[in-house]
């Protein structure tokens, strides 16, 4: 199988996927697009590739801004304000990466970060089922 079909396949996997994604499912593959995506840069960093590290850089951040930009601050009162602080925190941290050259900030922002992802995989189904129908009505 070429490398051409390959990603194709991929491609079309993830539209389908994104398609029948309920809201807490696509909140999840955007985190761990996210982690992905700062494991890439850390690749590229020990490869030394600047361009390629501030690639995928520029897209974990742009994907962090997202869930920050998303976020229910009315439903998730005290927590979704900390939780948007902290989204700005790693987000500065991650443009300072690209300003500094520098690995540890990458690595501080994979450490805050992949708590925040494994909380959220952990959510109990009857209680995303219950959020998804109060946010309904």
């Amino acid at each position: 199988m070429s490398l051409r079909a390959i990603n194709a396949y991929q491609k079309d996997s993830l539209k389908q996927r994104i398609a029948t994604a309920d809201p807490h499912q696509l909140t999840l593959m955007l985190m761990q697009g996210a982690l992905d995506r700062l494991s890439f840069a850390k690749g590229a960093h020990d490869r030394n590739d600047v361009t390629a590290r501030a690639q995928f850089i520029s897209k974990a951040t742009a994907i962090f801004i997202n869930l920050r930009d998303t976020l229910d601050t009315k439903a998730g009162g005290e927590f979704a304000d900390n939780l948007h602080d902290l989204y700005d925190y790693m987000i500065d941290k991650l443009i300072t990466v690209n300003q500094e050259n520098t690995i540890s900030q990458l690595d501080e922002v994979i450490q805050l970060f992949y708590p925040i992802k494994e909380a959220w995989q952990q959510i109990p189904e009857q209680d995303k089922q219950l959020a998804y129908a109060q946010r309904q009505a």
